[in-house]
């Protein structure tokens, strides 16, 4: 059963439930595919099953308490943390992964917190590694509470709008809505991956260079 038409056959709480659980489980740490349900959520609201409303706060909050308790955990069990996560998950804590985020932090701070929420593998290692790496909590605050909400609210209003306009103009071809939200999420991510990459390659050469 694809993930929208389950998530139809649940009562509307349950949805705002799923929502908020599995987004703040992705923002602690835990590899979910929190913006698909977070998608197919929004379109749900466009069909008038669920509120776009309440979908965003829910997604909004799961982030935020997410990645707070993700902080507190990488904070209390510092970098050795992520080397037994590194290796019981090497596709999402391997080494490499790791030595691009810290670059990221280590050069943005308060920005790669923020900006972290928009790219996949950040939005799984923001709160943790800001913890290892020991940034104020309020700093590391101010920047989660306003990613969490630009991201989850954001996403939620431009994949809200976009099937509404959806299923004004194609009537009953939803997917079509689905398939055009799902390829400006990928593409976005992909965009977004390919400048932190470049800007990390960019600091690698000039760290080296000195």
């Amino acid at each position: 059963m694809h993930v929208e038409e389950w998530l139809q056959s649940i009562p509307a709480v349950w949805v705002y439930a799923l929502v908020g659980l599995v987004i703040g489980l992705e923002s602690l740490g835990i590899p979910l595919p929190g913006e698909i349900v977070l998608v197919s959520s929004a379109l749900l609201a466009a069909k008038g099953v669920v509120s776009p409303v309440m979908v965003g706060v829910c997604a909004s909050a799961g982030a935020i308490v997410g990645d707070s308790i993700g902080y507190l955990i990488g904070k209390k069990g510092g970098k050795p943390l992520f080397d037994r996560l590194g290796r019981r998950f090497p596709k999402h804590f391997g080494p490499a992964h790791l030595a691009k985020a810290e670059a990221m932090f280590q050069r943005y701070g308060m920005w790669a917190v923020f900006f972290g929420r928009f790219v996949a593998l950040l939005r799984i290692l923001a709160g943790p590694l800001a913890g290892a790496l020991r940034m104020p909590y309020w700093r590391f605050l101010v920047a989660n509470v306003l990613g969490g909400i630009a991201w989850a609210g954001g996403t939620t209003a431009a994949v809200y709008y976009l099937g509404v306009v959806a299923e004004q103009w194609l009537k009953g071809f939803s997917w079509v809505g689905l398939a055009a939200a799902v390829l400006f999420g990928i593409g976005t991510t992909l965009w977004l991956k390919k400048r932190v990459a470049a800007r990390a390659a960019a600091e690698e050469v000039s760290a080296q260079s000195a």
